[in-house]
This record gives C-alpha cells, sequence and structure tokens, in this order.
C-alpha cells in the first residue's frame, strides 16, 4: 500500500511547526513547505529541463528545473538535493553547489526553494513515471519560451531568480 507523503510546515523563519500530509499542503498556499531544486548544466553551460509527466498534479505536461523534490522530514537540505538527483535522473556522484534560497508562491502552494547547481553531462536514468523527457536548453531557447505556457510558472521563477543570481555575483 502506497501511503501518502508527509512534509514538514515551517514559519517563515525556517524552523518545523508542523507536519501535514501532502494533500493538505498542496492546496493550501498558508501552508509553507521547503523544496529543492538543482540546476544541472552540461560543459557548455546549457541547462537541463524535465519535461514533467501529464500525470502531475502540478504543472503537467511543463518543462520544469532540472531537479525539484520535497525536503522530507527531518532531511538536511544538501541531503535532500542529492537524493532527488538520485530519484529524478539516476544521477550520484556530483556534488551539488548551495546558490540561493527563495520563496515560491501561487493560488496553489507556497514553497521555500532552496536552489543548487552542479555540472553534469549524462548517463540519465529518468523516472519515466515522472518525467517524459529531458534535454539540455540554451538560455536563449529558455528566454524565448518564457510567458508561453511551455514552462512551469515554479521554473519560470527559478530562471528570472538564477540570471539574477548570476548578475550580482558578476558585479
Amino acid at each position: 500500500m502506497n501511503s501518502e507523503e508527509h512534509l514538514e510546515i515551517i514559519n517563515d523563519n525556517g524552523e518545523v511547526i508542523g507536519i501535514a500530509p501532502r494533500s493538505e499542503v498542496h492546496g493550501n498556499p498558508s501552508l509553507l513547505h521547503r523544496v529543492v531544486h538543482v540546476l544541472v548544466f552540461n560543459r557548455h553551460g546549457n541547462l537541463l529541463l524535465q519535461k514533467r509527466s501529464e500525470k502531475k498534479d502540478v504543472a503537467p505536461g511543463r518543462w520544469d528545473t532540472s531537479v525539484g523534490g520535497h525536503v522530507g522530514i527531518g532531511e538536511d537540505l544538501l541531503f535532500s538535493s542529492r537524493r532527488e538527483m538520485e530519484e529524478e535522473l539516476g544521477v550520484t556522484g556530483h556534488e551539488p553547489e548551495y546558490l540561493y534560497s527563495y520563496i515560491h508562491s501561487n493560488a496553489y502552494e507556497t514553497e521555500l526553494v532552496t536552489t543548487y547547481r552542479c555540472i553534469c553531462e549524462g548517463d540519465f536514468l529518468f523516472d519515466k513515471e515522472e518525467i517524459d523527457e529531458i534535454r539540455f536548453w540554451s538560455f536563449d531557447d529558455i528566454q524565448q519560451a518564457i510567458g508561453k505556457q511551455i514552462l512551469s510558472d515554479n521554473f519560470e521563477q527559478e530562471f528570472m531568480t538564477y540570471l539574477g543570481f548570476l548578475q550580482s555575483n558578476a558585479l
């Protein structure tokens, strides 16, 4: 029997204040929870995106962040990022580098996103139940797809946050 995933609910300081089932957290944007994203680049600077399965409850059929997932109960953020890389892409042995954290909120949910990055060329063994396709995108191709219902709103915010991060670190 498949038991429902439970998530830590956190306050604005990132402190755990409760635990709730995923079905209660998704659909209630007042319940802040933690997720990790890993931006996976190849050596040419292209960004790996995953096309979410049509069966997903959030952004079905949309292109999304290379790796993204909930932080498990009691998990450390770096551990969660490594676990999600292995679960979603079959990637092990690559150490993600911490970049930044931000809040993503929409009518469906509110997440404290912690983003990492790494360089990995492949061999990807992605979860075909969760992901329909993966491919590397150039920044130009991503920018041309923004606002056209091709990318998830989560990823569009992630990409703009990443560009801001690059700009602020180039100064």
